[in-house]
């Protein structure tokens, strides 16, 4: 297995630009998360660490080598896509063992090495069937299947459960995770998806408009988000985030309630800023001591419930293990934890230090 370097990296077609400067190290064996919506430039990046896309400006190290300018099949990286790209008229055994083939490997030594993959993925029973006779799990086993067999530097997964239904896509997860623990693999893995990237990854690379907004490991960013787009989108129900004016004492809401915080720091007074609150930290008081809420909507979920609320007048989600609220009546009190508050300035980026009253959360 091997690292990979990444050195303020670009991409642009024409005049309209894709990525704008990334730089990342991925240490060897590590398995890390591009994570972000539609447009961000998540698969640009993987595409160009593969070789499927060109450098416009920067540099691609794998095991300290540069590769900006050397074909896909040079860089001893396998690939697994969204859309599986099997042969249609080859068994899974032919397909997993393809790439062996074009590179003359023995037939015994092709062989030993499919029979290990389809060990380790549960494909034994079905090496002798066509992808037309297989699931979409299946298949997608038999895509990872092929990679594995080629014993690559890295593997390079590009959405690859976005084709399966929700239950497949949690047990594809697990096998995916058990494969790296298993292979120990250098690992890079796209998606849109914040749970998969919550669930899989070592460290997340959160990424908007092309460029990274946050790297760190899963918790890092649920606990303490750079920005307001990592707040926003890491974490399902998503943050609350209530906008106001930093006063000396706290924060003036835009509904002109005040939300008590201790000493804000000096230089925000003044300007305008935003709270944020994970929905499993608005805490529901029973004895009606808290903040008077108006209940618009209960989402019943199973495990818990998601309350959508307007405290006044700002919309406000609550996520909560108490069945009891299924009988609550048009309001509810709610508390605000101040340890449990994310501040955020004019500009959107965290606001840190010992004055962060989210440094306690």
């Amino acid at each position: 297995m091997a690292s990979i370097s990444i050195k303020n990296l670009k991409k642009a077609y024409g005049t309209f630009s894709v990525l704008h400067g990334v730089d990342l190290d991925i240490a060897d064996g590590e398995f890390v998360v591009l994570v972000g919506p539609s447009g961000c430039g998540k698969s640009t990046l993987l595409r160009m660490i593969a070789g499927l896309e060109g450098v416009t400006e920067g540099e691609i190290q794998i095991d300290g080598a540069r590769v900006n300018d050397r074909h896909p099949k040079d860089r001893d990286i396998a690939m697994v896509f969204q859309s599986y790209a099997l042969y249609p008229h080859m068994t899974v055994a032919e397909n997993m063992s393809y790439s062996l083939r074009l590179r003359k490997v023995a037939k015994d030594v092709a062989a030993r090495a499919v029979t290990a993959a389809s060990q380790k993925l549960g494909l034994e029973p079905f090496l002798a069937r066509r992808p037309k006779a297989l699931s979409g799990g299946q298949r997608q086993r038999v895509a990872m299947g092929r990679a594995i067999v080629r014993q690559p530097k890295a593997f390079l997964f590009d959405e690859p459960l976005s084709n399966l239904d929700a239950r497949l896509r949690e047990q594809m997860r697990a096998e995916i995770k058990k494969m790296h623990a298993d292979l120990k693999a250098t690992s890079i893995y796209v998606t849109h998806d914040q749970i998969e990237a919550m669930t899989l990854a070592d460290r997340i690379v959160a990424m908007h408009g092309g460029v990274v907004q946050q790297v760190g490991s899963p918790l890092d960013l649920y606990d303490r988000p750079a920005n307001l787009f990592v707040a926003g989108f890491i974490g399902s129900p998503g943050m609350n985030f209530l906008e106001g004016r930093a006063e000396k004492d706290g924060i003036r809401l835009r509904d002109e309630s005040f939300m008590a915080m201790g000493d804000v720091p000096e230089h925000l007074l003044g300007q305008q800023v935003t709270l944020g609150i994970r929905p499993e930290h608005v805490v529901l008081d029973a004895h009606g001591q808290g903040m008077p809420a108006h209940l618009d909507l209960v989402e019943p979920t199973g495990f818990g419930i998601i309350l959508h609320l307007t405290l006044n007048g700002l919309p406000l989600k609550v996520f909560t293990l108490d069945r009891a609220v299924l009988q609550a009546g048009p309001m509810v009190a709610v508390t605000l934890a101040q340890e449990h508050l994310h501040l955020f300035g004019p500009d959107g980026s965290r606001i840190g230090g010992t004055s962060d009253p989210a440094a306690a959360a």
